[in-house]
């Protein structure tokens, strides 16, 4: 495998932990997921978006700051594979959609002190999928607080996603996740193991599954 550190991301619902899981397996990597069900004020910013917004957003950032961070210690980073779910960088992009401009500033300045921290993943791998997808997703996966997102939400999210990934240096397959099943079509997995075996520049690289 030509990248030791591969970072998946998307919007809400699109299949990011589903594949790391797989990917991780499938390559014999360490696996690193988001502790997104430690925060305790998710289900309150669901419900109360402007009271929760900030301290929910703030939490997030501090607990993949650490858990990134800890990688940078550990010597077998650059020996062994490492799969992650999310990227550091997502803080900033649902700071900008959650939080009105002043906290936002704040936000952006605690941000700016920790990324220089964050080792960057030598690949991207983007999941886009429509938001009739992700909805579908959502309500498969039953988490009770995401089951009233609404679709305007994801919308503004899928958009701050889209502009990040236009503009970011980082090598990046962005994948139509339309379609996608990496749980029940294998052959979707291989396409993506043998595009992982390639040489990109740094950009968009596109990735289509039949």
């Amino acid at each position: 495998m030509k990248y030791k550190y591969i970072t998946i991301e998307g919007n809400i619902g699109a299949g990011k932990t589903t594949l790391a899981h797989m990917l991780s397996k499938k390559l014999n990597a360490r696996l690193v997921l988001e502790e997104f069900a430690d925060n305790p004020f998710l289900e309150k910013f669901y419900e109360n978006p402007s009271q929760y917004a900030f301290p929910v957003e703030l939490f997030f950032m501090a607990e993949r700051f650490k858990q990134l961070k800890d990688l940078v210690n550990q010597q077998d980073l650059f020996h062994s594979i490492t799969v992650s779910d999310y990227l550091f960088s997502k803080c900033l992009l649902f700071a900008k959609v959650n939080l009105p401009d002043d906290e936002f500033k704040l936000y952006q300045k605690l941000f700016e002190i920790m990324h220089p921290q964050i080792i960057q993943p030598d690949i991207l791998i983007y999941l886009h999928a429509p938001v009739t997808k992700l909805q579908e997703n959502i309500k498969k996966r039953n988490r009770s607080y995401e089951l009233n997102i609404k679709n305007d939400y994801l919308f503004n999210i899928q958009e701050i996603y889209t502009q990040y990934i236009k503009q970011h240096h980082i090598k990046t397959l962005f994948i139509d996740a339309s379609n996608a099943d990496f749980l029940g079509n294998e052959k979707h997995l291989d396409i993506l193991i043998e595009a992982l075996n390639k040489d990109y520049i740094e950009g968009q690289h596109f990735i289509s599954l039949p």
